[in-house]
């Protein structure tokens, strides 16, 4: 098991960065949305990828939470 923790360590950082950058990206597509510089696209489907940017967002920082968890779980099971 000892053996997994710096990659469980090192996917959870990359997946938080993940999840960071989907946030951004929604972030900044709304932000479009209302000032209204996307002139081409339909509002409906701005909002829609809004929703799924920050979707993404809540799924890989769970994904990172899990693997924190894993981490955690790991090191309290060699101690004993």
């Amino acid at each position: 098991m000892r053996e997994h923790l710096g990659f469980l360590k090192t996917s959870s950082a990359v997946v938080k960065i993940a999840a960071w950058i989907f946030l951004l990206l929604g972030v900044f597509g709304f932000i479009s949305l209302i000032i209204g510089r996307t002139s081409g696209y339909p509002r409906l489907m701005l909002v829609f990828g809004s929703a799924i940017y920050v979707f993404f967002f809540f799924l890989f920082f769970l994904i990172a939470k899990i693997a924190d968890l894993l981490t955690k779980i790991i090191n309290e099971i060699k101690k004993e």
